[in-house]
């Protein structure tokens, strides 16, 4: 089973009778799982519900659910709101009368949001509990197409991330091609830098090894490409996992990012550092993606 991803889109309409609804719902990356609930006065009701239907379905996320009434000609279970449609036209006959603009529309009116909403006259219990259930129904589905989506989403992004991991650890494998030559290049070039400083007295073998040797020691960087070889294994295990990792895989590009950083700054070699630097830039990426896993 590959990962999820927290980026997504997806929606579904509904009726029942003469109301009709559209569900949107848009998902994008967070720390957590957010729902913002967006309803038409009069549909409260269903938001605890929609919560927990969402909270069945995700663990990290912002949610934006939008409810919309698509309203029909002659659809009963709709009204106008006198209030909103004064003000309205109050504020179309101000601007008509300051711009020289002409009368606003009947039609263009009805359409502002706020204007037609909910008819709360159908406020007999149980037409309202079947209203409720058929959106929150309709509202389910909307949340399986997203969860569909995030799915698909996550396979494309497991993608990108293996080519990713890959690329660590071909350059984690040069890296230590490179540290395994280490102690002779450091000891020719301790040994070239005493010839320039002290000319032909030099310094005795059994000095000059004990140098190098210390040079060395410093120079090591055995120990941070296994952590890197061990980080990009349990990378791979948790892209293909099934859960949801993106806190994990964030944690892990934390500490893949902290062996580089040491790797740098043990490099006695332009060569090592480049490669350093190089899995700096492919980690950060890496974090960067993982940013967008469940």
């Amino acid at each position: 089973m590959s990962i999820v991803s927290m980026t997504g889109f997806a929606e579904s309409h509904g009726s029942l009778g003469a109301l009709h609804w559209r569900w949107e719902v848009k998902s994008v990356n967070g720390r957590g799982l957010d729902v913002r609930l967006r309803t038409p006065p009069g549909f409260d009701g269903i938001e605890p519900v929609a919560r927990l239907l969402a909270s069945e379905r995700f663990k990290r996320g912002n949610l934006q659910v939008t409810l919309t009434l698509e309203a029909q000609d002659g659809a009963r279970g709709l009204k106008v709101d006198p209030a909103a449609l004064a003000a309205a036209i109050r504020i179309a006959r101000e601007l008509s009368e300051e711009h020289g603009l002409a009368p606003a529309r009947v039609d263009g009116l009805l359409a502002l949001k706020g204007v037609i909403v909910a008819d709360e006259l159908a406020n007999d219990p149980a037409e309202r509990a079947a209203r409720d259930a058929a959106l929150l129904e309709s509202l389910a589905a909307a949340f399986d197409a997203l969860r569909r989506a995030r799915r698909s989403e996550g396979a494309k992004l497991a993608a990108v991330l293996s080519g990713m991991l890959e690329e660590i650890a071909q350059l984690t494998s040069k890296a230590a091609g490179l540290s395994s030559a280490t102690p002779g290049a450091l000891r020719e070039r301790l040994k070239s830098q005493l010839k320039d400083l002290l000319g032909d007295s030099g310094i005795s073998e059994e000095r000059l090894a004990q140098e190098a040797a210390l040079l060395a020691v410093r120079a090591d960087v055995r120990e941070e490409l296994d952590r890197l070889e061990a980080h990009v294994s349990e990378a791979r295990r948790l892209l293909v996992a099934g859960e949801a990792v993106g806190r994990k895989l964030d944690f892990l590009s934390q500490e893949f990012n902290r062996e580089a950083n040491t790797l740098c700054s043990k490099s006695s070699d332009i060569e090592m550092t480049r490669v350093g630097l190089a899995l700096k830039a492919v980690i950060d990426q890496l974090r960067e993606q993982a940013q967008n896993v469940e």
